[in-house]
Formats: C-alpha cells, structure tokens, sequence
C-alpha cells in the first residue's frame, strides 16, 4: 500500500510540474529576434514629467503611400486610445493641424512629391514654429509622429510559411478566385508588409522616443497565377494586428505585456 501510495504521488507531482511547465510556456513571451529595440530617452521623459501629448497629422518619414495614407486617422486614433490608457491626455490634433498649415504658408511646404523627400531644413523651422505657439497655447508636453512604412519580407519561416518582421509572425493570405497555392510556389519572393514607426519629441524639440512594430501584410498570394502576390484589397482589416503594432512601438515608454524582444 506504501508503495502504491508513493506512485500515486509521484504521478501527482510530476503531472502538477508538467501543467505547470506548459501553462509557463503559454503565457510567456514568444521571443522574434526580428523585434525593433527602440530608442528610449527615460530620463528625459521623466525630468520634463510628460503629460500632454499631440499627434500630428504628418509623416517625419514622408506622406504614406496612398493606399496606407486612407487608414492612417484610424491608426492614429487607436494610439491615442492606448496612450489614454497610459495615463495621458492627449491634445486634439487639429490645434497640431491649425499650426502646421500656417506655418507651411510662411516657410513652404518640406515634403517633396516628386521624390517622397524630406527637407530637413524647412521642417526644423516649422516644427519650431509650431512649437513655440503650442507650448504658449495648449502645455503640450510632446510631439508623436505615427509613421506607416512599408518594407519587403518574405513569408519563407518554417511550416507555416511565416514572414517575420519588427517583431510579428503573419501567415500568407491568398486572394482571388482559387483555394489552394501550388506546390511549386517561391516562397523566396519578397512580399510587401506595413509597420508602424512612432517618433516622439519633447516641447525643445529633443527627440525622446523611436519606435516600430509590424502591423500586418500588404500583399496576397494571386490565386488566379499561384506564382506571385498582389497588393491586398482589404488593408489593415485586423483591429487586433494594429493593436499588436501599437504595442510594438510604443515598447517600453509604453509597457508592453509578453514583449516579444526578450530573450528566452
């Protein structure tokens, strides 16, 4: 009987131990060497004690293609959303949009549509500009540029045809009229994929915050040639991939939980 006892306990433990381990497992981060480590300047956020924070309707990067360009007010507005969560307040982007309007008419306007260029120069001088009324008028505390870029990957990770990128795992999604993809598919083709970029400065205008995470995919698999992809029709339709990018990039001025930059 004491021996069966025994058994009986070691059973016990070690199903309690293995329960342990995958729960352990499932709830730690998933680690993607892919994820941006972003640059974070701590200790100026908290001596400028930040609280105040404007999203600004333009790009530090240049303007967004045009079929990224449509869904930038509802990225814009989730991230307000989690910064709202975050304990700040964040200021109406229209005292953001007044400003810039004005000032582009005294200084011209720093992006260039024939090259997708920046003029650096011209935009240090608006951004100046806006600064000076913006602090007098509203406290703004920081400025936060919210960026979609899009970069090439390929969707050639393991089994499941991954494509990894700023920290996300995204399967391919086919498009048109077939159901499967043929065997003989390059997988080493490169697809285009969207992540956020958010760049935050204080009201000097020093730069406090660079960060990125990948959202989702911008092309499809054909189905109708099973060879190459095509730009999605449904763009960024995942209000859960949007979050998962916000989150990304806001790492670590913004927490995230089961961030996936650590290693194991």
């Amino acid at each position: 009987m004491k021996l069966k006892t025994t058994l009986r306990c070691i059973k016990s433990i070690a199903l309690a131990l293995l329960t342990a381990g995958l729960i352990a497992c499932s709830s730690g981060p998933s680690y993607n060497p892919t994820t941006f480590n972003s640059e974070y300047n701590k200790a100026t956020v908290d001596a400028a004690n930040i609280k105040n924070v404007i999203i600004t309707h333009v790009n530090i990067s240049g303007p967004s293609r045009s079929y990224l360009e449509r869904h930038e007010a509802r990225v814009d507005a989730k991230v307000s959303q989690r910064l709202k969560e975050a304990g700040y307040k964040v200021l109406p982007q229209r005292l953001f949009t007044q400003e810039w309007n004005t000032a582009i008419r005294a200084f011209g306007d720093p992006f260039d549509p024939s090259t997708g260029r920046v003029n650096m120069k011209t935009f240090v001088l608006i951004m100046n500009s806006i600064k000076d009324q913006l602090v007098s008028k509203s406290n703004v505390d920081a400025f936060i540029f919210t960026d979609l870029i899009e970069n090439q990957t390929a969707f050639n990770n393991g089994m499941n045809h991954e494509a990894r990128w700023d920290g996300v795992s995204r399967k391919p999604s086919l498009q048109g009229p077939g159901t499967s993809i043929p065997a003989g598919f390059d997988w080493n083709q490169l697809a285009s994929v969207v992540s956020l970029q958010i760049v935050a400065f204080d009201r000097n205008l020093e730069r406090i915050f660079l960060g990125r995470g990948g959202i989702d995919a911008t092309d499809a698999i054909d189905a109708r040639s099973g060879t190459r992809f095509e730009r999605r029709r449904n763009l960024l339709e995942s209000d859960k991939y949007i979050s998962e990018g916000i989150n990304l990039a806001l790492h670590p001025w913004v927490p995230m939980q089961n961030w996936p930059g650590s290693q194991p």
